[in-house]
Protein backbone atom coordinates (compact mmCIF):
# COMPACT_ATOMS: atom_id res chain seq x y z
CA UNK A 1 0.00 0.00 0.00
CA UNK A 2 1.31 3.94 -0.70
CA UNK A 3 2.01 5.86 2.20
CA UNK A 4 -0.57 8.06 3.67
CA UNK A 5 0.80 10.88 3.12
CA UNK A 6 1.62 10.38 -0.68
CA UNK A 7 -2.01 9.33 -0.45
CA UNK A 8 -3.39 12.02 0.59
CA UNK A 9 -0.74 14.27 -1.90
CA UNK A 10 -1.96 12.04 -4.90
CA UNK A 11 -5.60 12.76 -3.57
CA UNK A 12 -4.73 16.52 -3.75
CA UNK A 13 -3.20 16.32 -7.04
CA UNK A 14 -5.89 14.95 -8.60
CA UNK A 15 -8.75 17.29 -6.64
CA UNK A 16 -6.70 19.88 -8.45
CA UNK A 17 -6.43 18.50 -11.60
CA UNK A 18 -10.42 17.96 -11.95
CA UNK A 19 -11.35 20.83 -11.08
CA UNK A 20 -9.28 22.54 -13.85
CA UNK A 21 -11.11 22.99 -16.45
CA UNK A 22 -10.56 20.58 -19.80
CA UNK A 23 -12.04 18.43 -22.57
CA UNK A 24 -14.29 16.48 -19.77
CA UNK A 25 -15.34 19.29 -17.99
CA UNK A 26 -16.69 21.44 -20.56
CA UNK A 27 -17.94 18.35 -21.82
CA UNK A 28 -19.99 17.75 -18.80
CA UNK A 29 -20.86 21.08 -18.02
CA UNK A 30 -21.96 21.67 -21.69
CA UNK A 31 -24.13 18.29 -21.70
CA UNK A 32 -26.00 18.56 -18.43
CA UNK A 33 -26.96 21.60 -19.42
CA UNK A 34 -28.25 21.16 -22.67
CA UNK A 35 -29.62 17.88 -21.94
CA UNK A 36 -30.13 17.74 -18.34
CA UNK A 37 -28.41 16.04 -14.88
CA UNK A 38 -29.37 12.47 -16.34
CA UNK A 39 -27.78 13.07 -19.22
CA UNK A 40 -25.04 14.61 -18.05
CA UNK A 41 -24.46 11.41 -15.36
CA UNK A 42 -24.71 9.14 -17.81
CA UNK A 43 -22.25 10.81 -19.83
CA UNK A 44 -20.17 10.46 -16.43
CA UNK A 45 -20.12 6.98 -16.52
CA UNK A 46 -18.32 6.55 -19.79
CA UNK A 47 -15.42 9.22 -18.32
CA UNK A 48 -15.38 6.55 -15.72
CA UNK A 49 -14.70 3.97 -17.92
CA UNK A 50 -11.98 5.57 -19.45
CA UNK A 51 -10.69 5.98 -16.87
CA UNK A 52 -10.78 2.60 -15.65
CA UNK A 53 -8.97 2.03 -18.73
CA UNK A 54 -6.25 4.39 -18.77
CA UNK A 55 -5.65 3.19 -14.87
CA UNK A 56 -5.31 -0.86 -15.78
CA UNK A 57 -2.81 0.35 -18.67
CA UNK A 58 -0.57 2.57 -17.02
CA UNK A 59 0.06 0.07 -13.78
CA UNK A 60 0.52 -2.53 -16.24
CA UNK A 61 3.14 -0.44 -17.82
CA UNK A 62 4.39 0.96 -15.04
CA UNK A 63 5.02 -2.36 -13.36
CA UNK A 64 7.30 -3.09 -15.91
CA UNK A 65 9.07 0.22 -16.48
CA UNK A 66 9.81 0.44 -13.00
CA UNK A 67 11.01 -2.94 -13.00
CA UNK A 68 13.70 -2.27 -16.07
CA UNK A 69 14.25 1.21 -16.35
CA UNK A 70 16.86 2.92 -13.94
CA UNK A 71 16.40 6.10 -12.69
CA UNK A 72 12.52 5.96 -13.81
CA UNK A 73 11.57 7.83 -10.82
CA UNK A 74 13.58 10.99 -11.87
CA UNK A 75 12.53 11.06 -15.26
CA UNK A 76 8.90 10.96 -14.36
CA UNK A 77 9.31 13.21 -11.39
CA UNK A 78 10.56 16.05 -13.43
CA UNK A 79 8.15 15.22 -16.49
CA UNK A 80 5.13 15.60 -13.55
CA UNK A 81 6.42 18.47 -12.32
CA UNK A 82 6.52 20.13 -15.73
CA UNK A 83 3.31 19.10 -16.77
CA UNK A 84 1.43 20.54 -13.56
CA UNK A 85 3.35 23.45 -14.77
CA UNK A 86 1.93 23.78 -17.88
CA UNK A 87 -1.28 23.50 -16.70
CA UNK A 88 -1.03 25.72 -14.00
CA UNK A 89 -0.50 28.42 -16.97
CA UNK A 90 -3.40 27.28 -18.71
CA UNK A 91 -5.62 27.69 -15.63
CA UNK A 92 -3.47 31.63 -15.24
CA UNK A 93 -2.87 33.06 -18.87
CA UNK A 94 -4.94 35.54 -19.85
CA UNK A 95 -8.00 35.06 -21.55
CA UNK A 96 -8.50 31.64 -20.20
CA UNK A 97 -11.64 30.27 -21.11
CA UNK A 98 -14.68 29.31 -18.11
CA UNK A 99 -15.55 25.62 -18.78
CA UNK A 100 -19.53 26.98 -17.88
CA UNK A 101 -19.22 28.87 -21.27
CA UNK A 102 -21.79 26.27 -22.55
CA UNK A 103 -21.32 24.20 -26.30
CA UNK A 104 -24.64 23.57 -27.78
CA UNK A 105 -24.66 19.92 -28.23
CA UNK A 106 -27.69 17.91 -29.33
CA UNK A 107 -30.14 15.25 -27.67
CA UNK A 108 -28.56 12.03 -27.65
CA UNK A 109 -29.77 8.71 -26.47
CA UNK A 110 -28.09 6.77 -23.21
CA UNK A 111 -25.88 4.38 -25.72
CA UNK A 112 -24.44 7.61 -27.16
CA UNK A 113 -24.23 8.98 -24.36
CA UNK A 114 -22.28 6.47 -22.10
CA UNK A 115 -20.12 6.17 -25.81
CA UNK A 116 -19.08 9.80 -25.62
CA UNK A 117 -18.33 10.69 -22.35
CA UNK A 118 -15.56 7.38 -22.79
CA UNK A 119 -13.87 8.77 -26.13
CA UNK A 120 -13.79 12.34 -24.74
CA UNK A 121 -12.15 11.04 -21.44
CA UNK A 122 -9.71 8.60 -23.76
CA UNK A 123 -8.60 11.48 -26.47
CA UNK A 124 -8.14 13.40 -22.84
CA UNK A 125 -4.10 14.41 -22.90
CA UNK A 126 -4.41 15.47 -19.51
CA UNK A 127 -5.87 11.81 -18.48
CA UNK A 128 -2.75 10.03 -20.06
CA UNK A 129 0.12 12.23 -19.08
CA UNK A 130 -1.47 12.51 -15.38
CA UNK A 131 -1.46 8.45 -15.51
CA UNK A 132 1.96 7.87 -17.16
CA UNK A 133 3.83 11.17 -15.52
CA UNK A 134 2.24 11.86 -12.25
CA UNK A 135 1.26 8.74 -10.69
CA UNK A 136 4.33 6.39 -10.92
CA UNK A 137 6.15 9.25 -8.39
CA UNK A 138 3.37 8.14 -5.52
CA UNK A 139 4.96 4.88 -5.82
CA UNK A 140 7.52 3.43 -3.46
CA UNK A 141 8.59 -0.21 -4.67
CA UNK A 142 10.17 -1.03 -0.99
CA UNK A 143 6.13 -1.03 0.07
CA UNK A 144 5.38 -3.94 -1.60
CA UNK A 145 3.42 -5.18 -4.78
CA UNK A 146 3.81 -2.37 -7.26
CA UNK A 147 1.04 -2.79 -9.45
CA UNK A 148 -1.34 -2.88 -6.16
CA UNK A 149 0.19 0.38 -5.29
CA UNK A 150 -0.64 1.68 -9.02
CA UNK A 151 -4.06 0.06 -8.58
CA UNK A 152 -4.86 1.79 -5.41
CA UNK A 153 -3.60 5.53 -6.32
CA UNK A 154 -5.42 5.20 -9.79
CA UNK A 155 -8.95 4.06 -8.33
CA UNK A 156 -8.53 6.71 -5.49
CA UNK A 157 -8.11 9.05 -8.38
CA UNK A 158 -11.30 8.21 -10.29
CA UNK A 159 -13.07 8.32 -6.77
CA UNK A 160 -12.54 12.37 -6.62
CA UNK A 161 -12.65 12.28 -10.00
CA UNK A 162 -16.46 10.55 -10.08
CA UNK A 163 -17.65 12.53 -7.05
CA UNK A 164 -16.26 16.04 -8.18
CA UNK A 165 -18.02 15.51 -11.58
CA UNK A 166 -21.30 14.02 -10.21
CA UNK A 167 -21.41 17.43 -8.06
CA UNK A 168 -20.58 19.41 -11.19
CA UNK A 169 -23.58 17.85 -13.70
CA UNK A 170 -26.13 18.00 -11.07
CA UNK A 171 -25.44 21.73 -10.27
CA UNK A 172 -24.10 22.75 -13.68
CA UNK A 173 -26.95 24.98 -14.55
CA UNK A 174 -27.04 26.97 -10.91
CA UNK A 175 -23.19 26.93 -10.78
CA UNK A 176 -23.21 28.70 -14.85
CA UNK A 177 -25.38 31.21 -13.43
CA UNK A 178 -23.82 31.75 -10.91
CA UNK A 179 -20.66 32.39 -12.71
CA UNK A 180 -22.02 34.22 -15.22
CA UNK A 181 -23.43 37.11 -12.85
CA UNK A 182 -20.21 36.90 -11.00
CA UNK A 183 -17.57 37.03 -13.46
CA UNK A 184 -14.52 37.82 -10.39
CA UNK A 185 -15.57 34.48 -9.37
CA UNK A 186 -14.47 32.41 -12.50
CA UNK A 187 -10.73 34.83 -12.14
CA UNK A 188 -10.78 34.03 -8.67
CA UNK A 189 -11.40 30.12 -9.62
CA UNK A 190 -8.70 30.12 -12.24
CA UNK A 191 -5.85 31.50 -10.21
CA UNK A 192 -7.02 29.63 -6.97
CA UNK A 193 -6.49 26.40 -9.33
CA UNK A 194 -3.24 27.78 -11.13
CA UNK A 195 -1.38 28.36 -7.91
CA UNK A 196 -2.67 25.31 -6.26
CA UNK A 197 -0.90 23.06 -9.35
CA UNK A 198 1.96 25.32 -9.87
CA UNK A 199 3.26 24.84 -5.73
CA UNK A 200 2.79 21.24 -6.37
CA UNK A 201 4.84 21.19 -9.49
CA UNK A 202 7.70 23.09 -7.46
CA UNK A 203 7.32 21.23 -4.54
CA UNK A 204 7.50 17.70 -6.59
CA UNK A 205 10.07 19.11 -8.86
CA UNK A 206 12.59 19.44 -5.85
CA UNK A 207 11.55 16.36 -3.74
CA UNK A 208 14.03 13.79 -4.38
CA UNK A 209 13.40 11.11 -1.87
CA UNK A 210 14.10 8.61 -4.27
Amino acid sequence: MPEMNHLLAFSLIALAMVLTPGPNMVYLISRSICQGRMAGLISLGGVALGFVFYMLCAALGITAFVVAVPYAYDTLRIAGAAYLLWLAWQALKPGGRSPFQVRDLPPDGPRKLLLMGFLTNLFNPKVAVMYLSLLPQFIDPARGNVLLQSLVLGFTQIAVSVAVNTLIALFAGSIAVFLARRPAWQRMQRWLMGTVLAGLAVRMAVDSRR
